[in-house]
């Protein structure tokens, strides 16, 4: 699915900037500037600002002139390379020099040289970029999407209506794994909106949708609640609202609102083949925008619990293969050395079913339930492992940043390609339409497989098979069968015998693939 971040369209240049766009918003109360206590959401009324007409409203004119003096533009400048932006096809006679003065620009003419330059180099190129947000206090807290003002250097709101004032901003606080972040500009007495946390609107229900799309402020669109609970793959924090109010590029970090003027939740992406509105938007739910606002304020940064372990889906196949059918849950694939969840004893193969007595649907669940805790607190795991369940205590940890998550996957992923394999001279056993080779020196060699990994190695793969249609391939390292270990090449067709005498149709292989481990079900061959 083509899901886009409303975000933002963007133009280089050096000393101007073309208009871009991103979405944004959500909204809460604040105590005044003065107040001695750290700042604090004042619980959403859930008495209407108004009472609206039965059924569709005769007009949202009410609405708008109630939360729109809350509800900014955001004009954000970014430093860009401009080696990278010469570099870009079809760009070469583009209207605007790309390059610091003095250079050549694309289309062969000489910038313009200044006292500043470098080198002949000069200033560097900058983006521009736009989005929404909305005052969530008086004193002057704005809260937007992260992806809006993430690589900023500098951050410009323009108040709307009549006032037009253009302010400069600071970052508080953002927050990557939800895509928010929380903005203030210098003065008090602002319009704010609150959050609805209480009584969300069913799906059905009236929205209205107030931003900056494409750089015109002040806009209003309107439409309905599509679904709750979306996933689109931007992280495990967020069940996404689905709404068909039109959203744009520009729209991002600005809230929608339901008819009694609250906010629900704020635009952040849309699926659009286009790019642009095709009444599929994507907002974070108040809830979410409200908890995440408050940590940003108080402490500049969210804090959440961490168990140290990569987990999946029980899907059908995997609950099969494990003779639990029927059963949902995840299953941890690996642990971090050192971590609070391989501290406790929790092993690979593991299925987690339920936290502190919670039932786990999914792994996304799970890590929700996880990042809910403190650090410090311990988790009870109702775990299932080798067909015996049992309770496992895990001490909760704190969630690193996702740039630091990022880098441990990228550093999991070095030097896992190796030089070109060459071909087995020998017949390997085989079994599940895979070959299998020993993990010895060569084929560490060959494949880039680090020193602690153990296992045997898969040398081929047909292509028609399930293990080829699942995308397994030569240089995976089979590690276990269920929660068997595989030592020797022989070892995965003597496993794959034994299920099918026990009269299952799926084997559950544990892989080990560039740094990291999973777990695959293969179909047994009749």
């Amino acid at each position: 699915m083509a899901v886009s971040k409303t975000g933002y369209v963007v133009g280089a240049l050096v000393g101007a900037g073309i208009a871009a766009a991103a979405l944004a918003g959500s909204s809460l109360h604040w105590p005044p500037p003065d107040s001695s206590q750290r700042p604090e959401l004042i619980k959403a009324s859930t008495a209407p600002m108004f009472a609206p007409p039965p059924g569709a409203p005769l007009s949202f004119a009410d609405i708008f002139a109630k939360v729109s003096p809350a509800v900014v533009s955001i004009d954000v400048t970014t430093k860009v390379d401009a080696k990278s932006l010469r570099s870009i096809p079809g760009f070469e006679n583009f209207p605007f020099d790309l390059t610091p003065k003095g250079r050549k620009a694309p289309g062969g003419q000489p910038g313009q040289g200044g006292d500043d330059d470098e080198d002949g180099g000069g200033a560097a190129p900058q983006a521009m970029s736009s989005g929404s947000g909305f005052f969530i206090s008086a004193d002057g807290y704005i809260l937007t999407n992260n992806h809006v003002v993430e690589n900023a250097s500098d951050i410009k709101v323009t108040l709307p209506g009549k006032d037009q004032r253009q302010l400069e901003a600071t970052i508080i606080g953002r927050d990557e794994a939800t895509d928010l972040a929380v903005i203030k500009v210098e003065g008090h007495d602002y319009p704010f909106v609150s959050f609805e946390n209480s009584a969300k609107p069913r799906v059905g229900d009236w929205v209205i949708a107030v931003g900056n799309p494409f750089g015109l402020g002040g806009t209003a669109t309107a439409g309905i609640v599509s679904a709750y609970g979306r996933d689109i793959g931007e992280g495990p924090f967020v069940d996404y609202i689905q709404i068909d109010a039109p959203i744009n590029r520009g729209n991002s970090g600005g809230p929608t609102f339901d008819v009694y003027g609250r906010v629900i939740g704020v635009n952040t992406a849309i699926y659009s083949p286009s790019g642009g509105s095709v009444g599929i938007g994507f907002d974070i739910p108040a809830d979410v925008a409200a908890s995440v606002a408050r940590q940003l304020i108080s402490g500049g940064k969210v804090t959440r619990g961490y168990m140290g372990a990569v987990i999946q889906n029980v899907t059908p196949e995997i609950a099969d293969s494990l003779g639990i059918v029927g059963k949902k849950g995840a299953i941890v694939s690996d642990l971090t050395p050192g971590g609070p969840a391989d501290r406790a004893g929790l092993q690979p193969g593991d299925v987690v079913l339920a936290l502190d007595g919670k039932p786990v649907a999914s792994s996304t669940e799970l890590t929700r339930m996880v990042g809910e805790t403190r650090s410090g607190d311990v988790m009870h795991l109702q775990v299932l492992r080798a067909g015996h369940q049992l309770v496992v205590d895990v001490r909760s940890g704190v969630r690193p940043s996702e740039q630091e998550l990022a880098k441990a996957d990228g550093d999991n992923d070095q030097d896992q390609n190796g030089g070109a394999p060459s071909a087995p001279v020998a017949p390997r056993p085989s079994a599940l339409g895979m070959s299998y080779g020993p993990l010895d020196d060569g084929a560490r060699r060959r494949y880039g497989i680090p020193a602690d990994v153990k296992g045997v190695v898969v040398e081929s793969v047909q292509p028609t098979s399930d293990a080829g249609d699942k995308g397994l391939k030569r240089g995976d390292v089979i590690v276990q069968v269920f929660d068997k270990p595989m030592v020797q090449p022989a070892d995965v067709p003597a496993a794959v015998a034994e299920a099918k005498k026990a009269g299952r149709t799926s084997v559950l292989l544990r892989i080990h693939r560039a740094g990291r481990n999973i777990f695959v079900p293969i179909k047994i061959e009749p």
